[in-house]
């Protein structure tokens, strides 16, 4: 079984920011998968499909974002998934422009406090793990209030193009293999 993890924070108050664009393609995959995501397990919103010919576990922490391991780590232990092999990370970066992707089949929390914390409870960096661009944040901005800013309209745009090749890519994933999906998704858009 997959742990499809989407990043965010709960509460309406941060639908729709930067830092929920996990979240926001987690509810892609739910609607393009026909899951329900109304279960609370694992300090989380999640529901159980089938993506490819995989069972899948879409997984909203309910946690905030800083706090993200917490609610990993139960469901991890509860279904006894291997995070190297079956846990798929969708997260913000703001060092990729809008919309754009970059899949990493590990590495460091390069500065994101939500996959720092996700690291800190798995004790390894080895977990697949799809990264959506937010663009940098502007000269005099404060990181936090960027990234619980909205998207104005025309980068809105380009962040939903994102979040559907996002859901793109988890299925790449999980029926062609990490290798696959990087050669195809970690592409340079102009």
């Amino acid at each position: 079984m997959y742990i499809i993890a989407g990043l965010g924070n709960p509460t309406a108050q941060y639908e729709k920011t930067r830092h929920n664009v996990g979240f926001d393609t987690i509810t892609n995959l739910a609607l393009k998968y026909q899951v329900n995501i109304n279960e609370n397990k694992h300090k989380a919103k999640c529901g159980k499909g089938i993506i490819g010919s995989e069972k899948v576990l879409l997984l909203q922490p309910q946690t905030f974002m800083n706090n993200s391991g917490e609610s990993i780590r139960a469901a991890i232990d509860f279904y006894k998934c291997d995070p190297e092999k079956e846990l798929i990370i969708i997260y913000d970066d703001i060092s990729l422009p809008v919309g754009q992707l970059r899949l990493r089949e590990k590495g460091s929390a390069g500065g994101h406090n939500g996959i720092k914390n996700i690291i800190s409870y798995l004790g390894t960096e080895k977990f697949k793990r799809i990264k959506i661009g937010i663009g940098d944040k502007p000269a005099g901005w404060d990181l936090a209030d960027y990234v619980l800013s909205r998207f104005n309209e025309i980068d809105r745009k380009f962040v939903e193009e994102g979040i559907g090749q996002a859901a793109k890519a988890v299925e790449c994933i999980i029926t062609e293999g990490i290798q696959a999906a990087m050669n195809q998704y970690n592409v340079v858009k102009k």
